[in-house]
């Protein structure tokens, strides 16, 4: 089941980029980014994703500091905001999280954790981090490992992939040649590990809506 978002702050910033995108690519790289999509989609991967009321595995990622974080630590604490970003080369990516540290505050007077996960090698993901002045953890899953493990990750196109490679080498950016992303998925985790909200598009444009995760964790309470 895929789980929309209600439009919010977030889609209306995101809204212009994807019309400045629209209006600066070719008609023929609009169609391959569309295409992309559309495999994304046709993949099957909506379906399969961990969704609501699923387990949530527990992991230990290195965050830009190259402290282990682990997952079930953090859900001693409280429920855990766990987001996914393409990298530090995608606009939309970098539109998210900065909003995402703008609400940060009322995530943490909810009682929740965030953290964002990245196929980005650490010091790719540093420099994100401290791009977007972030206060929340930044964790690498080199080789989308755990990705795979919420059934997040999907493999490009290869159009797509021959668009990132060229211009900024997404094999370096991420330590390997797979062509894998993740999904841009959004999961609100409880205290029991179990899934309580999740946000799954095959659209990388589309994000999960603050007041939407706000809401998941307030039922929590």
């Amino acid at each position: 089941m895929e789980l929309k978002n209600n439009k919010g702050e977030l889609d209306a910033l995101l809204a212009a980029k994807r019309k400045e995108g629209a209006a600066k690519f070719t008609k023929e790289k609009n169609k391959i980014y569309a295409d992309g999509i559309t495999s994304v989609a046709d993949s099957g991967i909506l379906e399969k994703a961990l969704n609501v009321g699923d387990k949530a595995p527990d992991f230990n990622l290195k965050n830009a500091l190259d402290e282990s974080v682990s997952l079930y630590d953090e859900l001693k604490n409280g429920p855990v905001v766990l987001t996914w970003y393409r990298g530090g080369w995608c606009p939309y990516c970098n539109i998210t999280l900065h909003y995402l540290q703008e609400k940060l505050p009322e995530f943490q007077q909810a009682g929740a954790t965030l953290m964002a996960l990245t196929p980005e090698l650490p010091d790719n993901s540093l420099s994100t981090s401290e791009k977007n002045n972030l206060e929340f953890n930044v964790l690498s899953d080199v080789g989308n490992t755990i990705g795979k493990e919420y059934g997040v990750v999907f493999k490009l196109t290869d159009e797509v992939a021959e668009i990132y490679e060229a211009g900024f080498g997404l094999s370096d950016v991420n330590g390997d040649k797979n062509n894998e992303l993740p999904l841009a998925a959004t999961y609100v985790v409880d205290t029991n590990g179990v899934i309580q909200y999740a946000f799954l598009d095959a659209d990388y444009r589309e994000r999960a809506e603050s007041s939407d995760i706000l809401d998941a964790l307030s039922k929590l309470k």
